[in-house]
C-alpha cells in the first residue's frame, strides 16, 4: 500500500496529477480541494495517498490532508459509492461542508453532485451520520462568490482543460460548457475555472 508521496510536482492537469519520487513518476487522481491546495509545479509536494485496486487497474488517489483522505475511505464504503463517485463528492465541496450537509440531512444539495441521486444521498446521510458523529463542525472559510455573468468563451487551452476537467468528474460536455462559459473571466487558470464553476453549480 502506497500511503504517503514526497517528491516535486510535475503536472497538474486537474483532476490528474504527476508527482516525482527520486526519479518514478506517480500519477494520481485528485479531488478539486486537494489540486486548490498545490503549489505550482516544480515546487516540492507532501500528499497523503490511497491505492484502489480492481481487476481492471490499480488507481492512486491523492489528498493534502489527511482529514480529505479518511472522508474518502469512509465514503468507499457505503453502498454504491466507488472511488469515482468519492472523488466528485470532495471535489464539489470540501469535508467539512460535506459532514455538515450530512448532519443537517441536506439531501437536495448533495444530488447536484455528478452520480448522486436522491436515493443514493438519502444512503449517504444515514450511513454517514454514525460515522461522523465525532467530526467537528465548523462554518467552511468563505472563498468568495463570483456573479455569473455570461460571456463568450474564448476557446482558450485554459478552458479546454477545465471543460476536460468537470467532464472527468462525472460532469456532461453540455453542462461543464455552460457552467464555464457564465463565468466572468476565462482565462483564469483551469484549477481556479473549475472552483468557480462547481462553486455556482452546487
Amino acid at each position: 500500500m502506497i500511503g504517503r508521496l514526497s517528491g516535486t510536482l510535475l503536472e497538474k492537469q486537474p483532476p490528474f496529477i504527476l508527482v516525482d519520487c527520486n526519479g518514478v513518476g506517480y500519477e494520481c487522481q485528485a479531488p478539486m480541494n486537494t489540486i486548490y491546495n498545490l503549489p505550482e509545479v516544480g515546487q516540492k509536494v507532501v500528499l497523503h495517498t490511497h491505492l484502489s485496486v480492481s481487476e481492471n487497474a490499480h488507481t492512486l488517489f491523492a489528498f493534502y490532508s489527511l482529514e480529505e483522505r479518511k472522508l474518502f475511505r469512509e465514503l468507499i464504503k457505503v453502498n454504491g459509492v466507488g472511488p469515482k463517485l468519492a472523488l466528485a463528492i470532495l471535489s464539489a465541496m470540501s469535508a467539512i461542508e460535506f459532514v455538515q450537509n450530512v448532519h443537517h440531512g441536506e439531501a437536495s444539495t448533495l444530488v447536484k453532485i455528478p452520480g448522486v441521486g436522491k436515493k443514493t444521498a438519502e444512503r449517504l446521510i444515514i450511513e454517514m451520520k454514525d460515522r461522523l458523529k465525532d467530526w467537528q463542525v465548523e462554518a467552511p472559510v468563505s472563498t468568495g462568490e463570483v456573479s455569473p455573468t455570461p460571456v463568450a468563451s474564448s476557446g482558450n487551452a485554459y478552458v479546454q482543460e477545465a471543460i476536460s476537467g468537470l467532464v472527468a468528474l462525472g460532469y456532461k460536455p453540455a453542462e461543464a460548457s455552460k457552467a464555464i462559459s457564465k463565468l466572468e473571466d476565462d482565462s483564469l487558470p483551469p484549477a481556479t475555472l473549475i472552483r468557480l464553476a462547481l462553486k455556482n453549480m452546487m
